[in-house]
């Protein structure tokens, strides 16, 4: 299905008409706080899952902030007479905004929602009508150009974005703009790409009603529309990443076999960051029958870059396929159309042998090490975003071990990370735990398990004293050859500064 099928988008030629938009939607307190402040957290909660009726209950009133929740979230019509009292109708019907239908009323021609930016920025993410969210029932709409707004894997994504400044930025794959719109805080340049050039024109729109600097905006696949003598500090992207068979709808999936299209983003991306710059994307991946899904990611990794690739899930074939098919709304419709869909999905995974499918994280870092670091794990449970500082910080500390030789490291300082607290596990009653938990209340939150040794080299590590020095003291605490012991722990060590349980002191 086309474009044309779809609404005519605003004007991004008029951005005076934008400015005064936003100040009208800022002066009726339509922002992030202010609907929770109107709607209360059920009703605002609703809305995530697209649900409109508890929202369309707070609303009955004529206050301006009500107006405005039933235009741009709920998409109601509404008098014109009262819109009038809060927008300027006129400039937003000519430059199309609004539009007018029923002879006095109006309607709005997109999605408009208040949020949140890390500062606490009042910004405003555009998309098509009723594509705001996914929500549990789908966004309801099979339109191929179709362009969403925000949702949980663009808000992920934001999250664990390292936000350092630089001087140019790359999103691929823009949808709403939300990536480009984050990049631009701290971007001195911030381009911004998509196949879609119905998203390009979208991501203008968010942009400018955001009051965010422009963006270079590019039509084309993956790093097509960037040319070749072109690098980046930072590389985002949340790409259409769904393993499909074909390539229905634009937003979503990627129409290349499998999970090939994240794959060459990955690989391709390296040859685009400079020194020291970050790629990081959402990806799906197969899990594939008698193959190591952790050798198959990192086979992705491009040469010249370290890598952390983290799986957040991992669904089996048919959990995979009922889930996309409802997000396009296919359960709504025809029952043997459903089931022929459904039957094609698990086709395409028996063809190639999938058993499972994996989504997670994946970031690179530009490095000019000579031998690489590259970190693929499992870490499915829950976390503290934003986690940006927390993947830089995972570098750094790769960094440091891997200049630190056995002996180095043992001569280094360390101390223990903030907020770690050690957990004894073992029967009721027993003199001595089963084993010894580290268990991080911040960032990733990690747990990990250690030795009687590991848990008092972490417990008396403040920085005072280098890491031989104090091994040196558990063994006589314990009656161990103190040679032996520093033969034995650095890779206790390593692991724990690696997951960030300790922390290098100058």
């Amino acid at each position: 299905m086309s474009n044309s099928t779809l609404p005519t988008l605003p004007a991004t030629d008029r951005p005076e008409v934008a400015a005064r938009l936003r100040d009208a939607l800022l002066g009726a307190s339509f922002t992030a706080d202010g609907l929770l402040d109107l709607l209360g957290a059920p009703a605002y909660a609703a809305l995530a899952r697209s649900e409109t009726v508890p929202a369309l209950r707070a609303t009955r009133d004529d206050t301006p902030l009500e107006t405005l929740v039933r235009l741009f979230l709920l998409q109601q019509p509404v008098p014109h007479a009262r819109v009038a009292d809060v927008l300027p109708v006129a400039a937003c019907v000519e430059s199309g905004w609004l539009a007018s239908v029923g002879g006095d009323e109006v309607a709005a021609t997109v999605d408009v929602r208040p949020y949140g930016g890390p500062g606490g920025e009042d910004w405003f993410i555009v998309s098509d009508l009723g594509c705001a969210v996914g929500g549990a029932g789908g966004i309801g709409s099979r339109e191929e150009g179709v362009v969403l707004g925000v949702g949980g894997a663009s808000t992920t994504l934001a999250g664990i974005t390292v936000r350092t400044p630089v001087a140019a930025a790359l999103d691929l794959g823009t949808g709403s703009g939300i990536q480009a719109l984050h990049a631009a805080q701290h971007a001195t340049r911030v381009t911004a790409t998509d196949v879609n050039p119905r998203a390009l024109h979208i991501t203008a729109l968010t942009l400018a009603l955001s009051g965010a600097p422009a963006a270079d905006l590019r039509e084309g696949s993956l790093f097509d529309p960037v040319r070749d003598d072109e690098t980046y500090d930072l590389i985002v992207s949340n790409p259409p990443f769904v393993i499909s068979p074909g390539a229905r709808l634009t937003y979503r999936d990627g129409g290349m076999g499998g999970d090939d299209l994240c794959r060459s983003l990955v690989q391709q991306a390296g040859d685009r960051l400079r020194e020291g710059g970050f790629a990081q994307f959402l990806a799906n991946w197969q899990h594939v029958e008698g193959e190591d899904w952790q050798d198959r990611l990192r086979s992705w990794v491009p040469r010249g870059c370290d890598a952390w690739i983290v799986q957040r899930e991992v669904q089996d074939v048919t959990q995979y396929a009922e889930l996309w098919l409802r997000d396009a709304g296919d359960h709504r419709g025809d029952p043997a159309a459903y089931e022929a869909l459904y039957d094609a999905w698990l086709d395409e995974f028996e063809a190639r042998k999938v058993k499972g499918v994996g989504f997670g994280w994946i970031t690179l870092r530009r490095t000019g090490a000579d031998a690489p670091s590259i970190t693929v794990e499992e870490w499915p449970h829950s976390i503290e975003q934003p986690l940006g500082d927390t993947v830089r910080a995972h570098f750094e500390r790769v960094d440091r071990l891997r200049a630190l030789d056995d002996a180095a490291l043992l001569a280094a300082h360390f101390r223990l990370a903030d907020e770690v607290i050690q957990e004894q596990v073992g029967l009721p009653g027993a003199e001595d735990p089963e084993h010894v938990v580290l268990r991080q209340h911040r960032g990733m939150r990690r747990a990990t398990k250690v030795d009687t040794v590991g848990a008092g080299f972490a417990g008396v590590c403040d920085g005072s004293l280098s890491a031989g020095r104090i091994l040196d003291a558990i063994a006589q605490l314990v009656g161990e050859d103190p040679v032996l012991l520093r033969d034995r722990t650095p890779a206790q060590i390593r692991l724990l500064v690696e997951q960030g349980f300790l922390e290098p002191v100058d």
